[in-house]
């Protein structure tokens, strides 16, 4: 998509159903009113059409709308673990040869302002900011050297997780996914509009205080290499996410561990996307 640079939502306003929309002009454009199911049914339409409609005049005034997660139900969330060597090592796990792959349920997607609800099965709830790719053109064994006409853009995660929960086995996904644990947004960026994604600055504020603050250049597998990598195993939809991985910083690492609170506000930054922020609340 080059020379064209969007953010694309999924909003409600004046009570009426979610609709997908692109934020310009400082208005919504209302792409439902275009016949777009929803965002995912934008990201897979040609980039001729994607630009006819950016070019049109905002119908939403933005302090009518309430923000959604972009998408409301990604087709998969691809979530890797120990992607920054920090990180690695505050969790005390090996740097891995290949990727940690885990999952996160759709089920679990909230969007900016929602409520991320700290659930009674766990004593150790935890934060994670994450850059996270959306695809935007399927496929199946792509090339490294391919993987950026695969992207649509780019967006921000909190992969909220009860390391309890999430430790008791080695299998990651359950304790990474009760209600609420996935809050994504404000807004997918298109990546012409972000440019290089391992130049990013990357980090995370709770009550305040900063608790990550990390660059993406310092991933170990870089999004060319997951993008390979994931892509060799399943084929890749539109609208899948693929969510990079957190740096050090996080609760479980800190002496003494760190967890969430009901009442703190989370709020996770990137570069050239903006802020994701979230209160917590007990269940």
């Amino acid at each position: 998509m080059e020379g064209f640079g969007i953010k694309l939502v999924t909003y409600v306003a004046g009570g009426k159903e979610p609709k997908p929309g692109l934020v310009v002009d400082g208005g919504i454009v209302d792409l439902g009113a275009e016949g777009f199911a929803d965002a995912v049914a934008f990201i897979a339409a040609p980039h001729s059409v994607q630009a006819s409609v950016e070019a049109k005049k905002p119908t939403v005034a933005m302090a009518e709308a309430k923000l959604l997660a972009p998408m409301l139900r990604p087709p998969r969330i691809f979530c890797i673990g120990l992607n920054y060597v920090e990180h690695a090592a505050e969790s005390k796990m090996k740097v891995q040869a290949v990727p940690t792959v885990f999952f996160k349920l759709a089920s679990a997607v909230v969007g900016p302002g929602a409520d991320v609800v700290l659930p009674k099965a766990s004593t150790q709830p935890d934060y994670e900011a994450e850059l996270a790719v959306v695809i935007g053109k399927p496929g199946y064994q792509i090339k490294a050297a391919d993987w950026e006409e695969h992207v649509f853009g780019y967006t921000i995660l909190n992969d909220v997780s009860a390391r309890d929960v999430q430790l008791a086995t080695s299998q990651w996904s359950m304790g990474k996914s009760f209600p609420t644990f996935c809050p994504v947004g404000p807004w997918i960026v298109s990546k012409d509009e972000v440019g290089d994604p391992h130049k990013l600055d990357i980090g995370i504020t709770v009550s305040g205080e900063v608790l990550q603050n990390s660059n993406t250049s310092l991933l170990i597998f870089n999004i060319p290499a997951l993008i390979a990598h994931l892509s060799g195993i399943v084929p890749l939809e539109v609208g899948d996410i693929i969510s990079t991985g957190t740096p050090p910083g996080v609760g479980m690492g800190r002496t003494p561990q760190r967890w969430l609170r009901p009442g703190e506000e989370m709020v996770v930054t990137v570069e050239k996307i903006g802020e994701l922020r979230n209160r917590t609340v007990a269940e």
